[in-house]
């Protein structure tokens, strides 16, 4: 390949990644061109990206975009998966479609600067919440306790309500006794 040619494929790879900062890498060996397009189909519908890249020219790319720790993903015959919501959101759909197509293999990914190199790590990172789960849970637990608290304040004035609304009822049936 001439210079000016991976010169080109280096911006081209420098732009489709431009402001990507969480990323998985999968090794795609052994699927045939039929399962390849599923995949990638299955993929899209979710919003996430698959580029098969050249490891040279893509760690240069992420070199220019800063991302250093995203070269050192790319090992052997990979394709970078990117999109979606979160790279959380990405491992759970490649862990998904692993299970239909054993030969899509979970190499790597990258979560805000952090690696998870391995099968094992990137299915420990699929475990994850999602950033809209981590919101809910985190609003879950503040609203909880708001709850608790207005059920403290507002429990004894209930019982303080109802005590002097079964005095009334009594007094009523004297009154209406007499």
């Amino acid at each position: 390949m001439s210079k000016p040619v991976k010169e080109m494929i280096r911006k081209e790879l420098v732009s489709r990644f431009a402001g990507v900062t969480s990323m998985a890498v999968v090794g795609f060996s052994g699927l045939d061109a039929e399962a390849n397009h599923t995949i990638r189909g299955k993929l899209r519908e979710k919003d996430i990206r698959l580029s098969v890249v050249k490891n040279s020219l893509a760690r240069q790319a992420f070199d220019r975009l800063g991302l250093q720790d995203a070269g050192r993903l790319l090992d052997g015959p990979c394709a970078v998966a990117y999109g979606a919501d979160s790279v959380v959101a990405v491992v759970r759909e490649l862990l998904d479609l692993n299970k239909q197509y054993p030969a899509l293999e979970l190499k790597s990914a990258l979560l805000d600067g952090e690696l998870f190199q391995g099968a094992e790590e990137v299915k420990r990172l699929g475990s994850f919440p999602t950033r809209e789960e981590a919101v809910a849970e985190v609003l879950g637990c503040v609203l909880s306790a708001g709850g608790a608290l207005a059920g403290c304040l507002v429990g004894p004035g209930g019982q303080i309500a109802s005590i002097l609304k079964s005095i009334e009822e009594k007094q009523d049936g004297e009154a209406e006794a007499a």
